[in-house]
């Protein structure tokens, strides 16, 4: 019987009148559980036990077995059935035929008619056969008992016993029982044993072939975890790709499908494979099923790099091994060789590492660059990496603006002529002028070269790192011209485009790096003016055409199947300047990174080929000038500076202030502090120790007014 609980509480009804009365109130137990029937019970542990790993691991493996031995036993029979008839040679004839190989169709065709021919005589021997055997048992025995007869005499007159005749034939005849006994003594085990020899055979075949439906192999096989590239495999994944005039194609070939396949060869981390597809298949049907490749292949997605080379109906499929992709490729030899040294005319930057391990160098010469790509995926490294290395050429110049402003390009301080670090629509102006001033000098070098058709200039790389913030800044100027945009209007996109169309003569380039590309922050005119194009991992297809153009897009360059975050640092490049393959017109880089302190040494042995560069850097516009102070960070740390370059060097330090100044602007304030101009060889300069003199009298005067 079930006891009840008493509880006692207070009622809180009653609280207020009678603060001392309590109630009792009787609560039961709860209901037992009802019981679990015996068969759900039974069924829990029954299905536990079914679906438990080793139940299902050790099923597997049976059924696995067992389909060995049947998987074999139909391999034999059609090895067996091939030699016997003239089955492989209708595969080669249909192979040849589906691929339009008709020359080759037809020397099939003539071995099968030989194969044909050379077997009817075999069978219409065989009519002949069974005469020509008795009469070869007839005269063999005959022969044999003669021999043995006279081998008999030869024994009875050495011995001179006549009964020595018949011994040699006693002794063939006890020879013959004992094989008779032998096999009456085997025989029963042979029946036995056989069919467990012949299994084991079958079994054996099955086994090496993994002849077992993809279920019930290992784990590691079936997963694909280090299984090796072959042609069978490579069928079976075109063939399962769902393109139904491929599937048919080598579903006639049969086994023969592999003569659609070049010799597989090892290229680097991976292995590479042309392929020929067979009438009325196109590439870029393969081209778009590139995951199911891939996971027919046993890879992933991004292992899988599918390309169109020369050949006609052709892909060249490249296939890396299992998670080679992931491991790091190593440093840059700019790191680990500080005897490297760079040209810019004939040398070229080691970036990384292709695919196929080789190294990667790219040829900077005369080319204008674009690089672009997901935020934080290393588009600044990768820029940084090539000016590291062309920095080590003396005779390059280098205007550089950073967009970012965290101080990435810091180490090009004391390299750059020009350095403007900052994200604001000030910095964008302010890199729009020197953008502009890149094409004054431009100009003034394409006039030089008019005068003098052999003249040479210094390199002028003028690099724009996030310079899709100069593409969407709102500024415009006092005329009502805007910085930014893309119209013909827009300050620095007129800039781009006029170095684009003419710079390249006179080795004036434009390199930058922008995001996540459009329309808007990078538009067509000037991505197209790009000689290197490369892109990191984007987001859709169009933005890879924006990148790279149509045709590396077309021909198999697939940036937006890069994996973002993981891919970090791996380049896709269009080019002329970088090594690849015949007949691609893409190539896909993985850079190495330079990290900031080993950026810094690099820098350090540019500067140590450099003589005493004074870099302008980025000031803001709102602070008042001084303008003396200014010459005098315009002068650096040359003697003299012709009066044209102080006004440069003053117009990429300030434009608003500097920008519209003449000679005779500049004169009026180095007279006014006893500084003037004077000429040497010919031209007007400044003299840094005059300017030097000036400020430091002044200094013991009180400063001079910004306004002066």
């Amino acid at each position: 019987m079930t006891e009840n609980v008493v509880r006692l509480h207070k009622n809180t009804d009653l609280l207020a009148d009678e603060p001392s009365v309590t109630t009792l109130s009787v609560v039961p137990d709860p209901a037992p559980p009802a019981p679990v029937p015996l068969w759900v019970r039974s069924g829990r542990v029954l299905k536990t036990a079914v679906t438990h790993e080793h139940t299902t691991t050790a099923a597997r493996a049976v059924a696995r077995h067992s389909l060995y031995v049947a998987g074999g036993a139909r391999i034999v029979a059609r090895r067996t059935w091939d030699g016997r008839t003239a089955a492989r040679y209708e595969r080669m004839l249909r192979t040849a035929e589906a691929a339009g190989n008709y020359e080759a169709a037809t020397e099939w065709e003539e071995r099968g008619q030989r194969f044909r021919d050379a077997r009817h005589r075999r069978r219409m021997d065989l009519l002949h056969s069974p005469v020509d055997a008795a009469k070869g048992v007839v005269v063999t025995a005959g022969m044999g008992a003669g021999s043995l007869v006279a081998l008999g005499v030869v024994l009875a007159i050495a011995n001179k016993d006549v009964a020595d005749v018949i011994t040699p034939i006693e002794a063939v005849i006890g020879f013959i029982a004992l094989l008779i006994t032998v096999v009456q003594v085997v025989w029963p085990y042979a029946i036995a044993l056989g069919p467990l020899f012949a299994l084991l055979g079958l079994w054996a075949v099955g086994q090496h072939q993994q002849a077992a439906p993809r279920w019930a192999l290992p784990t590691h096989v079936r997963s694909g975890e280090g299984e090796p590239i072959t042609p069978s495999i490579v069928v079976k994944a075109l063939r399962d790709l769902g393109v139904p005039a491929l599937r048919n194609a080598i579903k006639e070939m049969g086994d023969a499908g592999a003569s659609m396949l070049s010799p597989i060869v090892i290229a680097g981390c991976g292995v590479e494979v042309d392929v020929t597809l067979p009438s009325g298949v196109s590439t870029n049907e393969v081209q778009q099923r590139r995951r199911k490749l891939a996971e027919n292949l046993s890879r992933h997605e991004h292992e899988v790099f599918i390309t169109i080379p020369e050949a006609a109906r052709t892909v060249r499929l490249w296939i890396a091994d299992s998670g080679a992709l992931d491991e790091p490729i190593g440093p840059s030899p700019l790191v680990t060789d500080q005897t490297v040294t760079a040209n810019y005319r004939t040398g070229k930057a080691p970036w990384g590492q292709d695919l196929r391990g080789d190294a990667a160098e790219l040829s900077l010469y005369q080319r204008h660059l674009l690089i672009t790509g997901r935020s934080n995926q290393g588009k600044t490294a990768s820029l940084r990496s090539l000016a590291l290395w062309l920095a080590l050429d003396r005779s390059v110049q280098f205007w550089l603006g950073d967009l970012k402003g965290v101080g990435d390009w810091a180490m090009f301080d004391g390299i750059a002529d020009v350095l403007i670090q900052g994200p604001s629509d000030d910095h964008v102006i302010q890199v729009t002028e020197m953008v502009e001033d890149a094409v004054d000098e431009m100009n003034r070098r394409i006039e030089a070269r008019r005068t003098n058709p052999t003249a040479v200039f210094p390199p002028l790389i003028v690099l724009v790192d996030e310079a899709q913030v100069a593409f969407m800044c709102p500024a415009v100027d006092d005329k009502k011209r805007p910085y930014g945009g893309a119209k013909a209007t827009s300050r620095y996109f007129m800039a781009v485009r006029k170095i684009h169309n003419q710079g390249r003569a006179v080795d004036v380039l434009m390199w930058q790096g922008t995001q996540d590309p459009t329309d808007q922050n990078l538009p067509k005119l000037v991505r197209e003016g790009a000689h290197t194009r490369a892109s990191l991992v984007l987001g859709t297809e169009s933005q890879s055409r924006m990148a790279l153009g149509d045709k590396a897009v077309d021909d198999g360059a697939a940036p937006h199947l890069l994996r973002q975050g993981l891919d970090k640092g791996t380049l896709v490049v269009a080019s002329d300047g970088i090594e690849m393959p015949k007949g691609q017109s893409s190539i896909t880089v993985r850079t190495h990174f330079i990290d900031d302190d080993p950026a810094d040494e690099i820098a350090d042995r540019a500067k140590a080929l450099r003589d005493g560069v004074t870099t302008l850097r980025a000031i803001d516009r709102g602070e008042e000038r001084d303008p003396l102070a200014d010459i005098a960070a315009a002068l650096g740390e040359a003697a003299r500076v012709p009066t044209t370059d102080v006004l440069k060097r003053l117009a990429a330090l300030n434009g608003d202030a500097y920008g519209t100044w003449t000679n005779g602007d500049l004169k009026r304030v180095l007279d006014a502090h006893g500084a003037e101009p004077y000429k040497s060889d010919g031209r007007m300069v400044v003299s840094r120790e005059r300017v030097l003199r000036a400020l430091a009298n002044r200094s013991g005067n009180g400063s001079a007014s910004a306004s002066e």
